[in-house]
This record gives structure tokens, sequence and C-alpha cells, in this order.
């Protein structure tokens, strides 16, 4: 299989503080990958590093088959969910996408309200973000992640206030982005680590990869 993800002895300092320290991995292609570890660790930094949202002071990170530079920065075809994500509170869930979507334009109405649909919202639904529940908003920030259909898939916890049966629900929705071909990688609690999707795991531990 070829590597999705190429890491490089990858160093990123913020505050002085080393933050990923001297990152060397692959992630291959088509396949879901488990960042886990405890608050603090580097998960979330892991994620925008190979998002472009943070540069390296030492090393590189190369996404399918492109290094990620000042002129470079951000990888061509990208889904992401970060944590605390910022939502327009006055819009609903479907005129967000819209919104979205327009940027790009990759996605249009339909795949919209088929992305709403998937993760268990109503396209049709008048209330406002604003009255989202924290689930419902978590959702949407999945929903807005597979829209557009990208190659690769970044989910920062994407489990959090979820309960059983959507849960059981972002397991295949998980399943079937692998099999369109998505590379994902998801971070998350080592509680929250879904086995059964795993084709591979990596613990951080202070900005260390600690196992694989």
């Amino acid at each position: 299989m070829n590597s999705a993800v190429i890491f490089d002895n990858y160093e990123k300092k913020l505050g002085g503080k080393i933050i990923l320290n001297g990152i060397s991995l692959s992630i291959e292609e088509g396949s879901i990958t488990w960042i886990i570890g405890p608050n603090g660790c580097g998960k979330t930094m892991f994620l925008r590093a190979i998002s472009g949202l943070i540069q390296p002071d030492k090393g590189s990170v190369t996404v399918f088959g492109k290094r990620l530079s000042a002129l470079h920065r951000f990888p061509e075809s990208v889904g992401i969910v970060l944590e605390h994500p910022a939502l327009w509170d006055n819009l609903t869930g479907m005129e967000t996408l819209k919104a979205l979507a327009a940027i790009r334009k990759i996605a249009d109405v339909h795949d919209c309200e088929k992305a709403l649909e998937r993760v268990g919202l109503d396209p049709k639904d008048s209330r406002t973000v604003r009255k989202y529940s924290l689930g419902m908003k978590q959702k949407l920030c999945i929903a807005q992640a597979i829209m557009e259909r990208p190659r690769l898939l970044l989910l920062d916890e994407p489990l959090n206030a979820l309960d059983k049966e959507a849960v059981k629900a972002m397991s295949a929705l998980l399943r079937e982005e692998k099999e369109r071909g998505a590379t994902i990688v998801i971070s998350s609690h080592i509680e929250n680590r879904l086995d059964e999707l795993c084709d591979a795991t990596v613990a951080l531990n202070e900005g260390r990869v600690e196992s694989m």
C-alpha cells in the first residue's frame, strides 16, 4: 500500500515547550489510524500538523506525496473535525453546510443533504445551531467534514457527546468512508477507541510516539 501521510523527524514547539517531539511514522492510504493517549499528549497537534494548521520547527510531514510547506501549506483534499469547533449559531444545519460548500464549490445541495442524513440530522430541521444539543453539534461537524468526499479525514475526538446509538452509527459511517477509499486519522482517549475499526494505532505520550 502507498503511504498517505509521512512524518519525518517532525518537531514543534509552542511557548518554548516541545509538543511534538521527533515524530517519524507513516500512515497507509485507505486505512483507519487511531491516535490515542492522555490529555496533553499531543493528539490534537498531531492532527493539526497533518492539516497544515501548524508548521514544524524541524522535520516535515508529507501528505499524498506533497510535502507541506509555506508554498504548499494545506492538503488538497481533507475534511477536519477539531475539538471545540466554532459554528454559526444563527444558521440551521443545512444553511451551515451550504455556506461552507460555497467556499470551494465541490459539494452541492444534494451533497449537503446527504451528509446531514448520514450523521443522523434532518436537512429540513428549521432549528438554528444555537438550539442544538452537544451531540447534534458534533454530528454537524462530522457532516461538514464528509460532505466533499475528501481523500483524508482528520477527526479529533469524534465520539464526544455521542450516545451509544450514535456511536454505532458513527462506526458504520467510518466503515463506509474507508470503503470509499478515504484515509482516516482519529484522535481519542484510550477508552474511546473502536478496536474493531482500527487498522493501526499510535500511542502518544508527551509528544513522542510511545508505541505503534
